[in-house]
């Protein structure tokens, strides 16, 4: 009975305003092992209606969203280690009923017992349109790249997608659907997605103190990541037995209203208090700027000097991080040195930028590729296995890394 009266409800509102488009999603983010956040956003202001509930019985639940053009609904009432389904309608064109529903699939996070978790991770997929001299539009190969590697993606088994941040070339929103929703679309609608922030997400004049508001409006009010003393700038999630952590670097790439990342900053001790806190657990970083890399900008002195040596010292894993636009992997470092139980740092750095070329070698590489790619990682127990593909689906890499 309270389905259909929320059904009655939603009608009504419908019959009184025209016809409205899904224009971006519907996307998921921050989840948990018992609610997950759901966000669409419509061309013209319009209430909506959401059903889920547990794979196959995707209307268990039924809930209608407030009238707006940016909506977001947290579904509640999950359980663990489970696939979900759910439908998001908007009103038909006859405003008599609803349009044919957006839907999509997620899993919720893992409880400690479990052993298993797949993943995949991105970065860099904003690039600019380019034109010739007489601003005539040229072929827009870093668009391509974007559907192909999205198509791959698509078919990729994972429970959530990590992005290494600069998710769009200026950081607007106002290019965020042509650099990265629609081109990923099918991707975010089944899996939660995690960012960690780029210097492009900061603006182009993130060195200005004026720039303060850039974040807020480009970026933070359409995301929703896991909570921490500093969201959405940095955080950490466990599922299964892995804890990922995300950092904010960008105080090193000059944007100055980023959490600081010196040796007594709060972000570096909440960063020693949340890699010790993960035990036995899979300790996985995921950051922008490089702390290792030979590519054409090379490794960032400032994040190196602090956070290196902590990683290091609390049992960190693997780093994924972005900032040059190659694909590079290390061999296991430690003191700056490779060592069999050290630290792996990967560079996933372009899903649509033009590729880098190697530009400043050094000795802590093992593998270095000038190519746009993604990477698929599964955790089964003791032992991680990442694999990264290029945007034409060729294996570029593979490491094996274990606990």
């Amino acid at each position: 009975m309270k389905k259909i009266l929320l059904l009655i409800c939603f009608l009504c509102c419908a019959a009184q305003l025209p016809a409205a488009r899904i224009i971006r999603g519907p996307y998921i983010e921050d989840p948990t092992q018992t609610t997950m956040i759901l966000k669409w956003q419509t061309d013209i202001s319009s209430p909506s209606w959401v059903e889920y509930g547990p794979v196959p019985r995707c209307n268990q639940i039924m809930t209608v969203v407030p009238e707006g053009t940016q909506h977001k609904v947290v579904l509640y009432g999950l359980v663990p280690n489970q696939d979900f389904c759910y439908r998001v309608y908007v009103y038909n064109e006859a405003r008599d009923g609803a349009q044919t529903p957006a839907q999509g699939t997620f899993r919720t996070l893992y409880s400690a017992e479990r052993k298993t978790v797949n993943f995949l991770a991105i970065g860099a997929t904003g690039a600019d349109v380019l034109a010739d001299e007489n601003g005539e539009p040229l072929p827009d190969e870093a668009a391509s790249a974007r559907k192909k590697l999205a198509d791959l993606m698509e078919s990729e088994k994972s429970d959530f997608l990590i992005h290494t941040g600069n998710m769009t070339y200026s950081g607007l929103n106002e290019d965020a659907d042509r650099e990265f929703f629609t081109p990923f679309k099918d991707v975010l609608a089944k899996n939660p997605l995690f960012v960690a922030l780029g210097p492009n997400e900061y603006g182009p004049n993130r060195e200005n103190r004026d720039s303060k508001a850039f974040l807020r409006t480009n970026y933070s009010r359409y995301h929703d990541m896991s909570w921490s003393r500093a969201t959405p700038k940095y955080y950490s999630f466990d599922t299964a037995n892995a804890r990922f952590v995300f950092l904010d670097t960008n105080v090193a790439e000059g944007a100055v209203w980023a959490p600081e990342i010196g040796e007594k900053s709060t972000q570096t001790e909440w960063l020693k208090t949340t890699l010790a806190g993960a035990g036995e657990k899979w300790k996985i970083v995921v950051m922008n700027a490089p702390a290792y890399s030979s590519g054409a900008r090379g490794a960032n002195n400032e994040v190196f000097l602090n956070w290196v040596k902590i990683f290091e010292d609390y049992g960190v894993n693997l780093v994924l991080q972005g900032g040059d636009a190659d694909y590079e992997r290390t061999f296991p470092m430690f003191r700056g040195e490779p060592k069999p139980r050290g630290v792996t740092y990967v560079t996933l750095g372009t899903a649509a930028v033009q590729p880098a070329k190697r530009e400043n070698p050094d000795p802590s590489t093992a593998r270095f590729v000038s190519a746009r790619h993604y990477a698929a990682g599964k955790i089964v127990d003791r032992k991680l296995t990442l694999k990264v593909y290029s945007d034409k689906g060729k294996e570029l890499d593979k490491v094996e890394i274990y606990l």
